[in-house]
């Protein structure tokens, strides 16, 4: 069974000679390590001598590996196929069941928002923008007046 040192010096079983804290890299741990490991699994094989000791136990490190630096585009190209709900917002109303049912072609509904105000982009029903209609080869669409900044998005929230 190896000696017993203090706590700042290690034994080297090569040298036969003690060695403080400040000489040790970490190749000598990942060694003594290694040791430990291969005397604990011929103990199990062999007959047995010993009890273990249960309050020492070794730690077990995976090894560190070199990461090569991605550009930004690479980082997110996971996103980029997700799908999001993006709605236009003309105006909201509130309205009975029993005006809903007496609507037919021609009725008209009001809304809560006035001609000319802005429309509402959201999406996945959070504000992100405001627009104003525009028509583009007969089909409608919205050109961005404002974009809601992160702030006021998260001030939105709650």
């Amino acid at each position: 069974m190896p000696e017993e040192n203090s706590s700042n010096d290690v034994f080297d079983e090569k040298s036969s000679e003690a060695k403080s804290s400040e000489d040790i890299s970490w190749d000598d741990v990942a060694e003594g390590m290694a040791k430990e490991e291969t005397e604990a699994k011929s103990e199990t094989k062999g007959s047995v001598k010993s009890k273990p000791d249960k309050s020492r136990k070794s730690a077990e490190f995976s090894e560190l590996k070199k990461t090569s630096t991605v550009t930004d585009s690479k980082n997110i190209d996971f996103i980029l196929d997700i799908p999001l709900e993006v709605t236009v917002e003309l105006g909201r109303t509130n309205m009975p069941i029993y005006d809903l049912l007496q609507l037919g072609q021609g009725s008209i509904v009001e809304l809560n928002k006035l001609a000319g105000e802005p429309l509402e982009i959201l999406v996945n029903q959070k504000l992100i923008a405001k627009g104003e209609v525009v028509v583009v080869n007969e089909k409608f669409g919205i050109r961005l007046t404002d974009i809601i900044s992160p702030k006021e998005r998260i001030e939105n929230l709650g």
